[in-house]
């Protein structure tokens, strides 16, 4: 079994050698472990760093082309060099390579085939995690919660492991990040994902740059969150909020029409009318356009799976490529 650790990195010269150094050389039922760096368009040494450290390979772009790009680009990578498991660790040394095992081991005793870690499952190894990141962590954990109807405790963090079988089904649009999109994704199509507590390290003079600016993060996942629920469950998404709109309109309505029967009058009531008219003749469109993104998303399952075969026939041909070549 190939393990790939998988490196986004940008900038990130000061603390990649010390990664890749800590990796742990010997997992158990692991047969092969290999190192990957993906360069998202570093301008300081952290190419050359990664190869002096003893990266396998070390992808370098010209141009930053932002974390959720660049780690999809990297999934493709790791699957055409033969990966069975990827492990997806940060750059920047927050998270302990050491704790590399726990992540591969519910893989590989097929108890999951999506294994995140929780820097909030043990309340010990959280508590230098600043405040500000703890909530918003916590909101965002509890809708990504609510939206696939598994709970989970830190649905942010990037310190992950996907089986083979994951990595291929992985379908991702977001270019600023991935981390909560995954989640929905991968669930939604019957993915077993677990968390395991991790440990993490936190620099006070470090600014982060994904998240430096917590409310532009925020607003930018949200608008992810949003996309990838509108995709996978249209009918919740345009339906509910269409029902209530009609609910709401039909007691305005209703009433206003009782209003009429008992006064014989409209002075009063006009307005309400008229607007209850409105939300009932709006929540019935979105209610039918629920109806018929249910029907497109039918017709992306069957997309998804001639797309989920087609690669595993490129990447399973690749790799058969290389082997006959060495």
């Amino acid at each position: 079994m190939k393990l790939i650790i998988q490196i986004p990195a940008y900038n990130e010269e000061k603390t990649i050698a010390d990664i890749i150094k800590n990796i742990p050389k010997n997992i158990d039922n692991i047969d092969k472990i290999e190192i990957l760096v993906m360069d998202d368009g570093s301008s300081d040494q952290t190419a050359n760093l990664s190869r002096q450290a003893g990266a396998n390979y070390v992808f370098s772009r010209k141009k930053n082309i932002g974390l959720g790009n660049n780690f999809k680009s990297g999934i493709d990578a790791t699957l055409k060099l033969g990966a069975d498991i990827i492990v997806n660790i940060d750059g920047d040394g927050q998270f302990d390579p050491q704790d590399i095992p726990k992540l591969v081991k519910p893989i590989v005793e097929k108890e999951a085939q999506m294994v995140t870690g929780s820097r909030f499952l043990d309340k010990n190894t959280s508590k230098n995690v600043p405040w500000l990141k703890r909530m918003g962590n916590k909101y965002f954990s509890k809708l990504i919660s609510q939206i696939t109807g598994q709970k989970f405790s830190d649905t942010q963090c990037g310190f992950r492991a996907y089986s083979k079988e994951a990595a291929l089904q992985l379908n991702l649009f977001g270019k600023f990040t991935y981390t909560q999109e995954a989640f929905i994704d991968l669930a939604e199509k019957g993915i077993k994902i677990v968390e395991v507590p991790i440990a993490v390290k936190y620099f006070k003079e470090r600014k982060s740059k994904i998240s430096g600016n917590l409310i532009f993060y925020g607003f930018r996942s949200l608008g992810i969150i949003a996309n990838t629920t509108r995709d996978t469950q249209p009918l919740s998404f345009f339906g509910v909020p269409g029902l209530l709109l009609f609910v709401f309109g039909f007691a305005g309505g209703l009433f206003s029409f009782v209003y009429w029967i008992i006064y014989l009058v409209t002075t009063p009531i006009k307005t309400l009318f008229i607007v209850s008219v409105f939300f009932m003749t709006f929540g019935t469109l979105l209610i039918i356009f629920g109806l018929l993104a249910d029907m497109i998303k039918r017709v992306k399952k069957t997309q998804e799976k001639i797309l989920y075969h087609l690669r595993k026939k490129e990447f399973d041909k690749f790799r058969e490529n290389s082997e006959s070549k060495n």
